[in-house]
């Protein structure tokens, strides 16, 4: 044929920049491209002999890739369907224009192993080439071979070529700043990555193997990928080692999973894939690049975010589809209707799993709960859909290992562990060992405790709340354990005002300082029997604090200091005979106070009578500030009392610090003074 040479049929002369710099996220997606038509022209050959369209022998269909570092040439080579000077035409001087979708529309019914309809593949070269030259010869019958050559202007040449055998070349001229991709070894990682699963053989280079001191090539072919990927074989033709192996293969160096969920379906999507559990260690961190995407075998990419709904992100594994709309790049998702079907079905199909796991084995199902638990609560807290279904399978576990769904739980603790208002309280502990006293308080009274020591699970006892009516989920060490469950006849703590008073300043003025800690002062009827002073934290300001620790937005509550109750027996024989001693020492001193502050307090509340319309006069305003004074100097007078005969008493500090001790609250200094102290006192 003639030398023919013309232009490149484009709107604009900025195409070739355009796909340099614009269309493709990453340079080496060119390489993807490229294997993944040469797979395009095999299997569309395996079609056409298929239909007896094409009467020949289909031959070796491999896909060769070959570096030529000395050429500076990196060239991809079929021997699929070919093209003639029409075809090149048709479907390269006119950009966009793309043979597959083409050929789509003529064989629409059997073209599941046709990738790529995509439409600018073939310039991704452009990319990392300063030249590109097809060399091909068409299949069908008289077919002359072409040139096509092309300097990454709008202009190119078409002549006739030398070329025996039927397929394709691609040739790359790679330009000077991308010499990277003359690398036999960057080629082979990058084949890897994107073709490891083609349906067609990739061969790169050739086997080595160790002689004479050193590695050297054999005669043999290395290929690249497996034809046959596990996810594209029937479940019932797997054995459990197949998929370990697969695993294993996707990710070597790790545990083996603890399941996984083969996916296949076919209505109203095409979708197939694995997914497996991996073991999830210590620290919760969604990791975006475990799952990974396929169309129709080529690798896409491991951003699957809309694809896989976020709490799947914790998964590994496998999917593949042809009906995700991808850009021209295959490297980035489009949120729309399909995707959405998609993401629901993966969801349902996990949760479906799920429940035939639970159901068919429950006593394994429970042996992998603690590692699987994170994901389910994950899914849980972030989708709708799985919540609802999972509330059937999702376990609660109790301080004796025991393991219930969250309706048996339920049902065993209703009637022991519903308050005065009807509510259900759930009782939890987050720290068996640092709340055993408080753990075993609750046993004694007959209830039973859940083990809430996950990281998500500060959010999740908020989600069990909403979805159990009349439920409340209380930690075990958050208030004394008769005001955990109230009920109606709970014995109050039998003090008159001044004795509250005096007993607060007793405790209060004895209480060592605890670095970002706060305590109240409290007094409860607890039994003889029961401990002198309990340390308790406020359940709602602890929730907020733990959830400010992973929610960015809740800065407020992680800077405010940790609130804690210090609550006193009065019930206790010590704390009965520390009150007894204090208010025979002190009533004599502190009862002229005590009046004086009353009488104060009774002339304050005679001159805010006399006032009209919230204006005092003069006299009346300086009266008001006069009295107010005086309670002021007698209170603080009577502090002063109180404190100094509580600090000449070891056994309140004592008491404190037994208490402090029991939350891990003390230490350095006023440890190492507790201890000194129990030796003097025993």
């Amino acid at each position: 044929m003639a030398t023919t040479k013309g232009t490149i049929g484009v709107t604009t002369d900025n195409i070739f920049p355009v796909i340099k710099k614009f269309l493709y996220s990453d340079h080496e997606i060119f390489l993807r491209e490229l294997v993944s038509n040469a797979v395009d022209a095999s299997q569309k050959l395996r079609t056409l002999s298929s239909f007896g369209e094409f009467k020949g022998e289909l031959g070796d269909l491999k896909v060769a890739v070959t570096v030529d570092k000395e050429a500076g040439t990196l060239t991809v080579s079929d021997h699929g369907i070919g093209m003639t000077a029409e075809d090149i035409d048709k479907y390269i001087n006119q950009i966009a224009f793309s043979g597959a979708e083409d050929f789509l529309a003529k064989y629409k019914d059997n073209t599941n192993a046709i990738i790529g309809h995509f439409g600018l593949g073939f310039y991704s070269a452009f990319m990392v080439a300063d030249k590109v030259e097809i060399v091909s010869l068409s299949y069908k019958e008289g077919a002359e071979p072409v040139r096509w050559t092309c300097d990454g202007s709008p202009e190119f040449s078409m002549e006739a070529a030398d070329k025996k055998e039927r397929g394709t070349d691609i040739i790359l001229h790679i330009a000077p700043e991308n010499s990277e991709f003359l690398e036999q070894a960057r080629i082979d990682t990058l084949l890897k990555k994107y073709c490891r699963f083609l349906p067609v053989p990739v061969v790169s280079g050739k086997e080595q193997e160790w002689k004479d001191g050193k590695m050297v090539d054999t005669d043999r072919d290395k290929v690249i990928n497996s034809t046959e990927p596990l996810w594209m074989k029937k479940p019932v033709d797997l054995t459990d080692q197949d998929y370990m192996y697969f695993y294993h293969d996707l990710y070597p160096g790790q545990d083996d999973p603890l399941f996984w969920i083969h996916l296949n379906v076919d209505y109203p999507f095409n979708l197939t894939g694995v997914l497996f559990f991996p073991k999830i260690h210590n620290n919760f961190e969604i990791t975006k690049n475990r799952i990974q995407l396929y169309c129709n075998q080529v690798f896409v990419t491991d951003s699957v975010e809309g694809v896989v709904p976020e709490f799947m992100m914790l998964l590994q594994g496998v999917i593949d589809s042809p009906d995700i709309p991808l850009n021209v790049s295959r490297s980035y998702l489009q949120s729309d209707t399909a995707v959405k079907k998609i993401s629901g079905y993966i969801t349902k199909k996990v949760a479906s799993r799920l429940e035939e796991l639970f159901k068919a084995d429950r006593k394994d199902f429970e042996s992998k709960w603690d590692d699987i638990r994170i994901f389910i609560e994950y899914g849980m807290l972030t989708d709708e859909k799985f919540r609802d279904a999972a509330m059937r399978f999702c376990l609660l576990k109790d301080t004796e290992g025991k393991y219930y769904t969250i309706e048996e739980y339920k049902t065993l603790i209703e009637a022991a562990q519903t308050d005065k208002d009807g509510n259900i309280v759930f009782l939890y502990a987050t720290n068996p060992t640092d709340q055993y006293t408080y753990i075993q308080a609750a046993n004694e009274k007959g209830y039973s405790v859940l083990i809430m020591d996950g990281q998500l699970d500060s959010h999740f006892v908020g989600l069990l709340e909403q979805k159990i009516e009349k439920s409340r989920f209380v930690r075990v060490d958050s208030d004394v354990i008769d005001n955990l469950i109230p009920k109606s006849d709970k014995k109050s703590a039998d003090l008159s005002s001044d004795e509250r008073d005096m007993l607060t300043t007793l405790f209060s003025s004895q209480i060592p300082t605890v670095d970002k800690a706060q305590f109240f002062v409290t007094f409860e009827a607890m039994g003889e029997g029961s401990a002198p002073i309990v340390i308790t934290q406020n359940e709602y300001m602890r929730r907020m604090k733990e959830m400010a620790a992973m929610q960015p937005g809740m800065n407020f509550y992680g800077e405010m200091p940790d609130s804690f109750n210090l609550t006193v027996n009065v019930d206790q024989p010590a704390v009965k005979k520390i009150a007894a001693s204090a208010k025979e020492t002190l009533t004599g001193e502190i009862s002229p106070l005590v009046s004086s502050i009353a009488d104060a307090n009774a002339k304050i509340e005679d001159v805010n009578k006399e006032i009209k319309d919230n204006k005092p006069t003069a006299e009346q305003e300086k009266q008001k500030q006069e009295l107010m004074a005086t309670v002021d100097k007698d209170r603080k007078r009577q502090t002063e009392i109180i404190s100094s005969y509580a600090a000449a008493q070891p056994v309140i500090r004592q008491l404190i610090d037994l208490a402090l001790l029991g939350n891990g609250l003390l230490k350095g200094a006023d440890l190492s003074a507790f201890i000194n102290r129990s030796v003097k006192l025993l």
